[in-house]
Parts: structure tokens; C-alpha cells; sequence
């Protein structure tokens, strides 16, 4: 079938910026800050992808805006299902197109899923096509210290491949790494990328969170520099865009993903998946899902809106499942509709506006590598005695559905 159409909307330099990060790395808060500084007179577009398949990432990021998105000129399209950047291009390619041709907008974000890596989106959009219609600006890499401090992070080629392919590294979650520590990671980041531009955050706080005078001046300068960023051209991608012009079937093979990657998807496309979830989800609830992609286990929930979970409850047998990597959900509960946003190093739960239904979705680790330096005598007894759940690998997931739908009250 065709991808062309007849009068065709031409779209010519629209500025887009990459927003990457691994799994848990921070991607949401820096895309609000970016989204939180939009001119009121601009029209933005952002598209997520996310490697599950019920999407949640756009009303965490919806539900974080004070205003309405349409009153704010800010369009949101999900891609959910698999990865954009590790198939065929058509995924990719249908769903900016769709999303310029709707909204028009003045720029483009668009924020990989995490599980991926960056290199292949980075291909794609260094192809003929995109050349005149995108405007490609730096790649904004956001780095978690907390995650970097252990070895089965840093020493993953997943987590490593994201500050390879960065024009911009954004630092969070630094605060509990003393001067030594962060000299070893700006060492660690110059080996793996030794052009990068190096950006600390300012220590997690918002404007909104900042009471002394000195910490909003440092709030404010790392937003202007962070804004800064929307403008400047991408070398990683310039310098991608001039290999592919010379040689343009050797660039063709790198968007076959690595054998090493941490992501792969099904045969279908990720917009294929995204429309048989939705199907399914939509023809009667409650809807689950589950799949294993390499070492990760990915699962989730949607739920009629009557269902009214126990929010306590909920929260603690979250919290105890096996190996979770990452936790996302917008749940009626009992303390009323609550946004869930969980990662190793972070619970961030807040009151939201209703929703048409519960979205679940948590990412399990199967490999259960971990830092031998960390782990002291009290963790190895506790992880002893807490056997029955020590592997993700041998999960019951009908055993999750009954404890899940016994917080229904």
C-alpha cells in the first residue's frame, strides 16, 4: 500500500529535539520543565513512545500540566506496543507524519522509550526524508546518578549506548555522590563520550519548591541553560546525516537492532499493537496483558472505572513485587484518582483529575545481577528470606490478577 497521497502537506524545518534516557532515568520531569517554559503563543507537539501497551506516559505528563493542553497548544500522541526505532521505519514515519499534518506545531519532542537504544532512532531520522522536514536539535540525554553508581547499570551497554548518542547530558539524582564519585562519573562520560555537553540539575528542585534566594537563582539558571538546549544544533545527528548521504545502504544496516540491545519487539508494528490493546481493552474491561522482552518483563492493567482500589494497600503490594524497575499508573483509589509514578529511586504519587478508566503498568527485571560492593548481610538475608518472590522470571500472573483485584473495594 501507497504512503502517498495526493497534495501532500509540506512541512520544512520544524525544530524537533530527541528526549532519551534509560529506563527510570528522570525523561517526564525534563519534559515538563521544557513543556512547563513554552510560549504561550507556540504550538508544541510531543510523541511518546512507550515499549508497553497501554499508554500512561501521556496523562502522567497531562495530568502534570496546570492548564488544559489544548488551551496551552500542546499535542500529545502515544506510540505504545514496542519500540518506534528497532522495526521497519513505517511506525516511525506514520506517526510524526500524523502528528505534524494534525496539529501543525512549531516544534516536535519526541521521547524514545527507554528499553531502546537511541542509535536506531537516530538513523532513521537521519534519512533522506526528514532532512528537509526536521530541523534536528541536540539530543537531550538525561543520566540518573543514583543509577549510575551501581555496576549493573553502568557496565550495561543499554545504559552506556544512551550517553554515547547525546549531544546534551542532563545529571539528576546526584546529591548523594561526594566530589571523588563525581569526578569518576565525568570521567566514565568522557570515555564513552568525550564531546558531550555536561549539564548538572539543579538538585531536583522546581521554582514552585525553592524558598531561599540562592536556590531559585540556581533553579532558574539550569532552566535557561536546559531551555538553551532547544535551539542548538545536533552534531551526533549532523555528523549521522552526512554518512548517510555518502553512503546510504551502509546506513540501512545499522537499523537492525544490536543483538546486544536491550529491547526487541514482535513482528507488528508498534501502531498495530497499540490498536489490537486498545480493541481489546475497549470491547470489556478488566484487560491485562503480559510479555517477557529479553531481560525484562513487562505487564499491565486497565481497569472500569468503578473498580475503586484500595490506595494503601495497592501501594504496598506494588512495592513488593519482584525486581521492579518501574511502576507508571493513573488508579481510581480510595484517596481518589492518583497519579503513580515509581522508579528505584523515586515514589511519586499526587491527586489527579478523574479518568475514562485505571491504567497499570510495572517493568520487571528478570536478571538478578547485582552490586557486590552494595549488598551487606542484612539485604542477603532479607532477599533469603523473601525466596518465594526473589526471581521475576517465576511470577504468577494469574496469582497478580487475583491480589490485584482483591484491593478492589
Amino acid at each position: 500500500m501507497s504512503l502517498f497521497v495526493k497534495n501532500p502537506i509540506i512541512f520544512q524545518n520544524i525544530p524537533c529535539t530527541l528526549v532519551t534516557g534509560f529506563l527510570g532515568a528522570g525523561k517526564t520531569t525534563v519534559i515538563n520543565q521544557l513543556l512547563a517554559s513554552k510560549p504561550n503563543d507556540e504550538r508544541w507537539a510531543l510523541l511518546i513512545n512507550e515499549f508497553g501497551r497501554i499508554g500512561i506516559d501521556g496523562a502522567l505528563l497531562a495530568s502534570s500540566q496546570d492548564n488544559d493542553l489544548e488551551q496551552k497548544n500542546i499535542a500529545i500522541r502515544e506510540v505504545s506496543g514496542g519500540c518506534i526505532c528497532c522495526t521497519s521505519q513505517l511506525p516511525l514515519q506514520i506517526a510524526i507524519s500524523r502528528l505534524l499534518s494534525e496539529h501543525h506545531p512549531q516544534r516536535l519532542l519526541i521521547e524514545p522509550t527507554g528499553l531502546a537504544h537511541p542509535r536506531e532512532l537516530i538513523l532513521q531520522l537521519s534519512a533522506p526524508h526528514w532532512q528537509t522536514a526536521l530541523q534536528m536539535n541536540a539530543v537531550i540525554t538525561i543520566l540518573n546518578g543514583e543509577q549510575w553508581q551501581q555496576i549493573k547499570y553502568r557496565d550495561h551497554d543499554g545504559f552506556q549506548a544512551h550517553v554515547r548518542d547525546a549531544d546534551v547530558l542532563i545529571i539528576n539524582r546526584y546529591t548523594q555522590l561526594d566530589t571523588s564519585e563525581k569526578q569518576a562519573l565525568v570521567e566514565w562520560i568522557a570515555k564513552l563520550n568525550s564531546q558531550v555537553k555536561i549539564i548538572w540539575a539543579a538538585s531536583g528542585l522546581t521554582a514552585s519548591e525553592t524558598t531561599a534566594s540562592s536556590d531559585s537563582l540556581v533553579t532558574d539558571a539550569y532552566s535557561s541553560t536546559l531551555n538553551d538546549q532547544l535551539n542548538q544544533p545536533s552534531s551526533i545527528i549532523s555528523n549521522q546525516r552526512k554518512v548517510t548521504i555518502s553512503n546510504p545502504k551502509k546506513s540501512m544496516i545499522g537499523l537492525q537492532s544490536p543483538a546486544n540491545s536491550l529491547a526487541t519487539v514482535p513482528s507488528s508494528s508498534s501502531s498495530t499493537d497499540e490498536t489490537k490493546a486498545q480493541a481489546s481493552a475497549n470491547s470489556g474491561l478488566p484487560y491485562r496483558y503480559h510479555e517477557e522482552q529479553q531481560d525484562f518483563q513487562l505487564a499491565g492493567w486497565r481497569l472500569p472505572t468503578h473498580y475503586i482500589l484500595n490506595a494503601d494497600d495497592l501501594q504496598n503490594w506494588l512495592l513488593a513485587l519482584p525486581n521492579w524497575q518501574r511502576i507508571k499508573g493513573v488508579v481510581h483509589t480510595s484517596d481518589g484518582w492518583m497519579q503513580i509514578n515509581f522508579n528505584p529511586g523515586s515514589l511519586t504519587t499526587r491527586t489527579i483529575d478523574p479518568q475514562t478508566d485505571s491504567r497499570l503498568e510495572i517493568i520487571l527485571q528478570l536478571d538478578n545481577t547485582v552490586d557486590t560492593n552494595a549488598v551487606d548481610k542484612a539485604t542477603e538475608k532479607l532477599e533469603t528470606e523473601n525466596g518465594a518472590k526473589a526471581s521475576s522470571a517465576l511470577i504468577d500472573w494469574e496469582e497478580c490478577d487475583r491480589e490485584l483485584m482483591a484491593l478492589v473495594i
